[in-house]
């Protein structure tokens, strides 16, 4: 599990494609402390499993899903990735509950500066704005980010100057893809609502249950 705190950004270095998987390797240092292989590393959002280490990075396999739901075969060589360690059991929750399993792409659409702040215009389809709520949290690019409006065709973030000086944000510009993690919290709760006990049954909670127990 992950918080969305970015710790450094790499430099992807290299990507070996196969037909649909890749191998990718990665320059940086501050995430290779204390870290063994086998060890889970988010690269982009994207939780990848260390197969290798060096003194100056890491290399790691990427399976076909992962290319096809992120964002990774678009990227420049070389180019900076945001990076972060899985976090610690004794570790601080910075960010808010994040995977590492990206949901899809979005496509940044407008980048606007106001005052200390720098707006992101993100569109994404349905299948991924069901998940996206105002003032809810949700990864782009493996940063943990605050939504502050959501529309039909998609939402904006309003970013700090040190996240974005920090992050690979920097980088991105109007038309670039961008990795989404949605609230996992929210696509528990449809999964549960949607299917109660198990897959054959109706779920029993309604609106008229809620409100006959004092939640509406």
């Amino acid at each position: 599990m992950f918080t969305g705190i970015i710790e450094e950004t790499g430099e992807l270095s290299e990507i070996k494609k196969e037909t649909l998987s890749a191998k990718i390797k990665i320059r940086c240092q501050k995430v290779l402390a204390g870290t063994k292989i086998g060890d889970s590393i988010a690269v982009n959002g994207i939780c990848l499993t260390v197969t290798s280490l060096a003194k100056d990075g890491f290399t790691a396999d990427v399976m076909a899903e992962t290319m096809r739901r992120s964002s990774l075969l678009g990227l420049k060589i070389p180019g900076k990735v945001n990076l972060e360690r899985a976090m610690a059991a004794d570790g601080r929750f910075g960010g808010h509950i994040v995977s590492g399993h990206i949901d899809g792409t979005g496509t940044i659409t407008g980048i606007q500066q106001e005052e200390n702040a720098v707006w992101y215009t993100i569109a994404a389809g349905p299948s991924l704005l069901r998940y996206i709520v105002e003032k809810g949290s949700v990864a782009l690019d493996g940063i943990s980010l605050t939504v502050a409006k959501v529309t039909e065709q998609g939402f904006q973030v309003s970013v700090i100057p040190h996240t974005r000086k920090e992050t690979a944000l920097s980088e991105k510009r109007v038309g670039s893809l961008i990795n989404i993690e949605c609230d996992i919290i929210g696509k528990y709760i449809e999964k549960l609502l949607s299917h109660g006990q198990g897959p054959a049954q109706e779920s029993k909670i309604t609106p008229q249950f809620l409100s006959e127990h004092g939640f509406l």
